[in-house]
């Protein structure tokens, strides 16, 4: 068993990072798959949707009454036993013969897969403040892997296997990184000394006390809606105006996992004192990947999506590592709380992203892009001068 009071290993932060991809990589898996899915199980064109949305509700629901746990039970088994349900629940989907039965799998896996949000602060709490920032931008670069690969992957490997082969392997993989995290991974027991229902009524004083939190959860919320937004339209842009078929977009999604590299550089820049330098370029970077985004040719598009990644990995790393510092006993809570909050933007700005480019095309979803970035950087300015 690993030492709490020593110093987070290189293999132990690689493992943190690795499980952070691996879990995360559900909630994406089925979002190219939608339509073969509802055609297997008998759901109509305009519900093929609820294979995606009830995973996405069952992870808001479980960042709002799940991950706070993690302020209050001992963290090692608060993972596993999350860890524990998404596995039977990725199983009972690769099996399902119903929608039902599906559907109410896909609510669990989303409720399974916030072990992530419990291994991101459980990481922070073992790395010293000196290597806080490196370390959660190290963690979060998996995670941000996990996300921009888990679509490609999962649509190669059902156009090969089928869609229930996706759900199989990553059920087998969980298992696996299950025993991994149990041999490895140190006990750490929080502070608790509440109950519950204490818990969960503090977190309104959270977001009133918390100044930190809430202009963080701010700019991400902006920034992670336009992420949605493009990589809800791009699919169709490709398709409509260039002609790839599922393959050749695979292969664009896999060009954009490439702004996720910079996240061990947010952490550096963000121990190193740099944290709102970095959070300005964030929101720059992200508007000039929309504007980047309206000149022709896929060539150019691809830039633009190794570019907002690229911000959107940087603004995350920095965001929590602001967050990590504000204390260890409420540090699960907080975290919950911010990533409840841009997990609704991002809903949000795959509906106004499919909404707007539905009326005026890709040049009004660009536009939309550019407008959240925008109105976060007016914020930016405004709010830093004061803090």
């Amino acid at each position: 068993m690993t030492d709490p009071s020593r110093p987070l290993s290189r293999g132990l932060v690689f493992l943190f990072a690795a499980a952070c991809g691996l879990i995360v990589a559900n909630l994406y898996y089925p979002q190219p798959l939608a339509g073969p899915i509802a055609r297997d199980l008998g759901l109509s064109p305009g519900a093929a949707g609820l294979t995606v949305t009830l995973t996405q509700i069952g992870y808001g629901l479980g960042l709002l009454f799940l991950v706070p746990l993690g302020d209050l039970v001992e963290n090692r088994r608060l993972v596993l036993a999350l860890m524990g349900g998404l596995t039977v629940a990725l199983v009972v989907a690769g099996l399902a013969g119903s929608a039902a039965v599906f559907l109410t799998a896909g609510l669990a896996i989303g409720l399974g897969a916030v072990a992530v949000q419990v291994l991101v602060p459980f990481a922070a709490a073992l790395a010293d403040d000196a290597t806080r920032g490196r370390t959660v931008g190290n963690v979060m670069s998996g995670l941000m892997l996990g996300i921009m690969l888990a679509r490609p992957v999962s649509a190669l490997i059902a156009d090969v296997a089928g869609w229930h082969m996706v759900y199989a392997l990553s059920g087998a993989a969980m298992v696996g990184l299950a025993a991994a995290l149990r041999l490895r991974l140190p006990q750490r027991v929080p502070q608790g000394g509440m109950s519950y229902g204490a818990l969960l009524h503090s977190m309104m004083g959270l977001v009133r006390d918390t100044p930190v939190l809430r202009r963080r959860a701010l700019y991400h919320t902006a920034l992670f809606s336009v992420f949605s937004l493009f990589w809800t339209v791009t699919p169709l842009l490709l398709a409509e105006r260039y002609g790839l078929d599922q393959r050749g977009i695979a292969l664009f999604a896999l060009a954009g996992v490439a702004g996720a590299l910079i996240a061990p550089v947010a952490g550096r820049l963000a121990d190193a004192g740099h944290t709102r330098m970095a959070t300005l370029s964030a929101l720059l970077l992200a508007i000039a990947a929309f504007a980047l985004s309206l000149a022709p040719g896929v060539i150019a598009l691809t830039v633009a999506a190794i570019a907002l990644d690229a911000a959107i990995s940087l603004n995350l790393v920095l965001s929590q590592r602001e967050i990590f510092t504000l204390g260890a006993a409420t540090r699960n809570r907080l975290n919950g709380l911010f990533m409840a909050a841009f997990f609704v933007g991002g809903a949000a700005g795959s509906a106004f992203g499919a909404f707007a480019y539905d009326q005026g095309g890709w040049l009004a979803a660009a536009l939309v892009g550019m407008a959240a970035p925008t109105l976060a950087l007016a914020a930016f300015l405004a709010l830093e001068r004061r803090a």
